[in-house]
C-alpha cells in the first residue's frame, strides 16, 4: 500500500512544499490536516504513516504548537528535516486593488514577518490570523469571504485562483522555515556524518547552576549545540523543560555519552531523534573538538576500559 503523509493543510501551504521536497517523487497519499495537533494525532493513531510540521522559523523562532506536541503526548521521532525559503505574496479576488484591501488574513507567523510592509502599505487594514497561509487564501476565494486579501505562498494563491496584488511583502527576503518529518518510534536513520540530534530535558529540580550542569554534559564532550529553547512544562509557573538540538548522531560515542550524562542528572529525557541535517550541503565553519573529544578519542578510551575490565592490563 502507498504511504500516507499527514501535513498542515489545506493544499498550498509551505508545509505541503516541505513534504514535496522530502518526497520529490510525489508517491503516496498526501493528507491535509486542519492543525499541527491533527498532524500529530494522525501519525500517532496510524491514520497516517508519517507527518510533516513546521518546527522553527528563522525570524520568529520556534513554532509553539509543534514544540508542545513534541514535548507532550505519545512520543514521535524526527526522521528528517528540510528548510524551505519563505516568500509571501498578497492575494485577492480578481478586480480587487491594493487600495481596496481593508481586511487581511494570514497565519500568525506570516503576519509577524510582514508587519513592516503592512504598516507602510496598508496602515489602516485590519489583520486576522487563521490556521495557515493556505487557509487564508482559500477563505478569500470563497463567495462572501470576510477578508479582502490573504498573505500566502504563491502556490496557494494560484491553487485558489486568486490574483497577486503585491509580491515580496515579507520584511525579510532571506526568511526560511525548518520543517520536520515525524514518524512513530522505530529504527533510527543511519549516521551520515552530518546529522542532528534533538531531545527535551526535564530538570530534576530548580537550583543555581542547573542549566549550566545540563550544558556541561555537551561542552565537556565537544558536542556543539545548535538550538536551546525553554518551554513551560505545564506543571505550574516557573517550571520549564529545555528543547535541544545538537550536532551529531546518537550512534556516535560522544553524543551517546552526553545523553547518558543528561540521563543521570535530569528528571527525564525525551529523545526526539537523530537524523540528517537539512544544511548538510552547506559550507559551515569547521568545528574543532577540544583535545580528547573526537569520536576516535572516545572509541579509543572505550576500548581501553574494556581491556581493563577484562583483566587485560598491559
Amino acid at each position: 500500500m502507498p504511504n500516507r503523509y499527514a501535513y498542515l493543510g489545506p493544499e498550498g501551504t509551505f508545509t505541503e512544499a516541505a513534504l514535496r521536497a522530502l518526497r520529490p517523487d510525489e508517491s503516496g497519499e498526501f493528507i491535509p490536516c486542519s492543525g499541527v495537533d491533527a498532524v500529530f494525532a494522525a501519525v500517532r493513531s496510524g491514520a497516517a504513516d508519517s507527518g510533516v510540521a513546521p518546527l522553527e522559523n528563522s525570524v520568529e523562532g520556534g513554532v509553539t504548537a509543534t514544540i508542545a506536541e513534541l514535548i507532550n503526548g505519545a512520543p514521535l521521532l524526527i526522521a528528517a528535516e528540510v528548510a524551505v525559503p519563505v516568500e509571501f505574496t498578497l492575494f485577492a479576488r480578481e478586480g480587487v486593488r491594493l487600495a481596496d484591501v481593508k481586511r487581511v488574513a494570514t497565519h500568525a507567523h506570516a503576519l509577524a514577518q510582514c508587519r513592516g510592509w503592512l504598516a507602510e502599505h496598508l496602515p489602516d487594514a485590519e489583520t486576522f490570523t487563521v490556521s495557515s497561509t493556505a487557509a487564508a487564501a482559500r477563505a478569500v476565494a470563497e463567495p462572501g469571504a470576510p477578508y479582502d486579501a490573504a498573505i500566502a505562498a504563491r502556490v496557494a494563491g494560484e491553487r485558489y485562483h486568486l490574483t497577486a496584488v503585491a509580491e515580496g511583502v515579507g520584511d525579510r527576503s532571506d526568511a526560511a522555515t525548518r520543517f520536520v518529518h515525524l514518524v512513530r518510534p522505530g529504527p533510527l536513520p543511519a549516521p551520515t556524518g552530518a546529522d542532528r540530534t534533538s531531545l527535551v530535558a526535564f530538570l530534576s529540580d530548580d537550583h543555581p547552576g542547573a542549566l549550566v550542569e545540563l550544558l556541561d554534559q555537551f561542552a565537556v564532550r565537544g558536542v556543539n549545540l545548535t538550538r536551546l529553547e525553554s518551554r513551560p512544562t505545564g506543571d505550574g509557573l516557573g517550571r520549564y523543560c529545555f528543547c535541544l538540538d545538537a550536532d551529531g548522531h546518537v550512534a556516535e560515542a560522544r553524543v551517546g555519552e552526553a545523553l547518558m550524562g543528561l540521563r543521570r542528572i535530569c528528571k527525564d529525557i525525551r529523545f526526539l531523534g537523530s537524523y540528517p541535517r537539512a544544511d548538510a550541503d552547506t559550507e559551515l565553519t569547521p568545528f574543532m573538538p577540544a583535545r580528547g573529544t573526537s569520536n576516535a578519542d572516545f572509541h579509543e578510551a572505550e576500548q581501553w576500559l574494556a581491556h581493563i575490565r577484562a583483566g587485560q592490563v598491559a
